[in-house]
Formats: C-alpha cells, sequence, structure tokens
C-alpha cells in the first residue's frame, strides 16, 4: 500500500543553493514532497568552510535543527554555539532567535530543519539590514501560491500618506 504522505529520502532530488564563496548547500524538502501542509522539514547538507542560509529571523514561523552529523557553529542571536551530531535547536520567532549554521568541521554537517508554514511571514536579515515580506505562501513554501514576495532595505520606510491623492 501507498500514500502521498509517506515517502522516502533517497526518492527526494537534492535542491542546491549557492551564493559566493561563503553560502553553499544541498537540501531534501521532505515535507513538501510528502505533501505537509503546516510544517516543513528538510533535510540539508553544509559542505567544509561553507554556511547556510544568511543570518536571520522569522517573526511569523518557528523554526527548529536537528543535527544528524558532523560539527559545526550556530550563530543564535548575539552568541556562537558549537553544535554537533544529537543537537537539538528551538528557533521561536524573534530577534533573539537570529540565526545561521557554519560548518567549521572536516566532513559535512547534516541535520533536519523544521519550520511552521504560516503565511503571511516577515524575515529579517540583521548583518545585511534588509527585510523579507513573504505572502500566500511561507518561505519555503510553494512559490506558484505566492502573491507577495519582496526583499527591502529596513531602512525603506515612507509616510503612510506617500502617494495617496489628498
Amino acid at each position: 500500500m501507498s500514500s502521498p504522505h509517506l515517502i522516502h529520502s533517497e526518492d527526494v532530488p537534492w535542491t542546491e543553493v549557492a551564493h559566493g564563496s561563503r553560502v553553499a548547500l544541498k537540501r531534501k524538502q521532505l515535507g513538501a514532497a510528502a505533501h505537509g501542509r503546516k510544517l516543513g522539514c528538510s533535510l540539508v547538507e553544509l559542505p567544509p568552510g561553507r554556511r547556510s542560509w544568511p543570518l536571520h529571523y522569522h517573526l511569523g514561523n518557528e523554526e527548529a535543527v536537528y543535527v544528524l552529523s558532523g560539527t559545526g557553529s550556530l550563530r543564535l542571536g548575539t552568541q556562537t554555539l558549537p553544535v554537533r551530531e544529537g543537537d537539538y535547536v528551538a528557533l521561536p520567532p524573534g530577534a533573539e532567535s537570529a540565526h545561521q549554521l557554519i560548518n567549521d568541521g572536516p566532513e559535512p554537517l547534516r541535520y533536519l530543519c523544521f519550520s511552521t508554514m504560516e503565511a503571511p511571514d516577515v524575515l529579517v536579515y540583521p548583518d545585511s539590514k534588509k527585510v523579507g515580506v513573504f505572502a500566500g505562501a511561507a518561505p519555503g513554501g510553494d512559490k506558484a501560491s505566492r502573491t507577495l514576495q519582496a526583499y527591502l532595505p529596513l531602512d525603506a520606510e515612507v509616510d503612510y500618506w506617500e502617494g495617496e491623492e489628498p
């Protein structure tokens, strides 16, 4: 018997994300492949010497990381903490949970990343001082369902009435 909600990780293709010489990872979107709706789960492999997504935090969604193998560092809020196999990190919404994984170990760092998949969501990127806004589908969700996705500098504020007829 089979079900669209039961998948095997070997049957899910890797997608690669890379930017410059620092950010690179491979990801299998297990939650999406199993037709999950409100909980996302990705298997992530981070090569030695590389970082995951830019340092960020969510204002709507909660994430968690469970380290399967390897060692690395976790930028968490204002701290940098060592991580290793068996570590679990809860990342509730808010600035204190700003996070980024760094593989400073000798072998690939493999982990599961879980996320609630609620839209709308707002992400803040402290290093680059920008904000991401998502509606219709959460970050990492179905892009075809997304009605809004925008990245803006944090200082791109305008007056509420700007552009409106008097």
